[in-house]
């Protein structure tokens, strides 16, 4: 329907992940996504969810009183009305930053938008998926991210980030290790000992909350 989104829901929590790690944050989680990565955690946004009019959502990211809003899904951009939504949060005056996959064409996103780009690692089942021409359409202040399986998917992130120069093209690189399949300490060790240019990251969120949802 015209000027609307399927939205699984609208919660106000901390960033779990990326610059603004720890920040309270407003989430907007679209319903959908065409990738099944092996390790998701938000499987239950694949279906269901409720249509919301752009401004119903505008108005219910308002009432928390947020500084920053994170638009996320599933994958946002499977929504061509993901983009508007995001120029409206923008206007707002709003900090706003987008979780894509990098599957879809980041073409029409607002350059006010922290995009924060997930590139597939083979262990995510996912990595045929990746449309690098993204790369290429990233500011300076977007971020992009590996969520790293195993010693293959680090050696597979670390030939990406010189392949791309992703350290000189944006503010950060992030290395994430996949929950309770990567030990997060030889993630760690393995980048200090490489002296990579890249943000080690955990997610607070799962920390915290475990896999909750509405955190």
């Amino acid at each position: 329907m015209k000027d609307t989104l399927r939205i699984t829901e609208v919660f106000y929590s901390l960033q779990g992940e990326t610059r603004t790690l720890g920040l309270p944050t407003v989430f907007v989680r679209l319903t959908g996504c065409p990738l099944r990565c092996q390790y998701c955690d938000t499987a239950y946004a694949f279906a269901g969810g409720e249509l919301m009019s752009l401004e119903a959502i505008v108005a219910k990211v308002a009432s928390f009183n947020p500084r920053y809003v994170c638009v996320t899904g599933g994958e946002p951009l499977a929504q061509p009305n993901a983009l508007p939504l995001l120029r409206l949060l923008c206007d707002a005056g709003y900090e706003v930053s987008l979780e894509t996959s990098g599957a879809i064409d980041v073409t029409g996103v607002d350059p006010r938008v922290v995009k924060v780009l997930d590139l597939k690692t083979p262990g995510s089942a996912e990595v045929a998926r990746n449309r690098y021409d993204n790369i290429a359409l990233l500011n300076p202040h977007d971020q992009v991210k590996f969520v790293i399986c195993s010693r293959e998917d680090y050696d597979w992130a670390v030939s990406k980030l010189i392949e791309y120069r992703l350290a000189e093209r944006v503010q950060d690189v992030l290395f994430s290790p996949s929950f309770s399949e990567l030990d997060s300490r030889a993630l760690a060790d393995w980048i200090v000992s490489d002296n990579l240019p890249v943000r080690f990251q955990l997610q607070l969120h799962k920390i915290l909350w475990q896999d909750e949802p509405g955190h």
